[in-house]
């Protein structure tokens, strides 16, 4: 069997940020050693139905884990080698805040045995991220990013565009910048007005307005156009990487491989016996550790998923990628090649619209089809 993913979520934060629709709690106290334990309980569960897999990736989300103790970050890793073989290049990601308090730790993350410190930026002048709610200003997003290049081996960080505001001219100097900082991955994503966010009820409201649709088509264009031309080509819609360094564990999530959650609110998708369960743990975070601390996990519900599910839950992945969904993957989950899995009449039109691409290697998105990628899915999967 292909190899194992890992998430661990750590669900807390300092403060939400009003753009955020994650399982991300504050929390006045917390006990750390007790949500230790929590999670290597969970982990210890996890690992039966898993028994011989190895593991491929392992990815600390959030919340924000950088907030955890480096001590119960090496913990939670020296548990999973215990109970699983490591691959020879095993990629250890964890999230992290680039505020001083936090990248003071960077040091010692590394040393609990991450590898790769993908970092919350999001804007780099400070005026942004006042409006973003970040707890970081532009200086101190420079100095982690330093900071990261010197610790771990691979790191990347995220940007958001399609501010208020914001010009194609402006982004433009900012995805330079952002250019002369970076290791050899980027993660760029457009502003999204999510439901049940503060910024949802201030956008209701008129607190603020969104570029047009040409502004946003503009500025999606301009960071295809600068990264790609970086070296830095779009590997998803939202992900740019150097050949060889995108992330493997969101690759693992994106080609519809197996993966285990850990943590409130984590999913996993396991193949057990020929069969594939979609594994979803209980959301709030005391709700979790009280169901782990009673049972040993914190999982809300488990169903089997039919090959119609799993089929479509696969596009919905893997059309995101501009290699697409692999034929002999497709075969796996659903038992068919492309042409027979999916209805002849919708995927003709999509090819024949330019939206698709279909050939020996598989089914793709073109480049048109991925800016439109959610009407696209919803006719090939009607």
């Amino acid at each position: 069997m292909k190899s194992l993913a890992l998430y661990i979520h750590w669900p807390f934060c300092k403060s939400k940020c009003p753009y955020c629709d994650f399982n991300s709690h504050v929390r006045a106290g917390i006990d750390e050693a007790r949500w230790r334990d929590g999670l290597l309980r969970e982990l210890d569960h996890g690992a039966v139905e898993t028994r011989g897999r190895e593991l491929g990736s392992i990815f600390f989300g959030g919340g924000t884990p950088s907030l955890m103790a480096p001590a119960t970050v090496a913990a939670l890793l020296a548990r999973a080698a215990r109970h699983w073989s490591f691959a020879p290049d095993i990629e250890i990601t964890l999230e992290a805040n680039p505020n001083s308090v936090e990248a003071a730790k960077f040091r010692d993350i590394a040393a609990a045995g991450v590898n790769r410190l993908s970092l919350g930026v999001q804007a780099l002048d400070d005026a942004s991220l006042r409006f973003l709610g970040r707890g970081h200003n532009r200086d101190e997003a420079l100095a982690a990013i330093d900071l990261a290049r010197t610790h771990f081996s691979r790191f990347s960080f995220d940007l958001i565009y399609a501010r208020p505001g914001q010009t194609v001219d402006a982004w433009h100097a900012e995805l330079r910048e952002a250019l002369r900082l970076a290791g050899d991955h980027l993660s760029v994503y457009q502003l999204t007005i999510e439901q049940g966010t503060v910024f949802a009820t201030a956008y209701a409201r008129g607190d603020f307005v969104l570029p047009d649709e040409e502004t946003q088509g503009a500025l999606y264009e301009t960071t295809q156009d600068m990264l790609g031309a970086a070296y830095l080509p779009a590997y998803e819609i939202s992900n740019h990487a150097r050949l060889g360094q995108e992330s493997r564990h969101n690759l693992a999530y994106w080609r519809y491989h197996d993966y285990l959650g850990v943590g409130p609110g984590a999913h996993g998708r396991l193949m057990i016996d020929g069969d594939k369960y979609a594994i979803a743990n209980h959301r709030a975070p005391e709700t979790w550790l009280t169901a782990v601390e009673r049972g040993a996990h914190g999982a809300a519900t488990r169903t089997l998923l039919t090959a119609r599910e799993r089929r479509d839950e696969m596009a919905m992945m893997g059309l995101r990628l501009t290699s697409g969904l692999a034929r002999d993957d497709v075969r796996t989950e659903t038992g068919s090649e492309i042409e027979a899995a999916f209805a002849s009449e919708p995927l003709d039109m999509l090819i024949g619209g330019g939206f698709l691409a279909c050939d020996a290697a598989g089914l793709r998105a073109t480049a048109a089809g991925r800016q439109r990628l959610n009407a696209v899915l919803e006719r090939l999967l009607a």
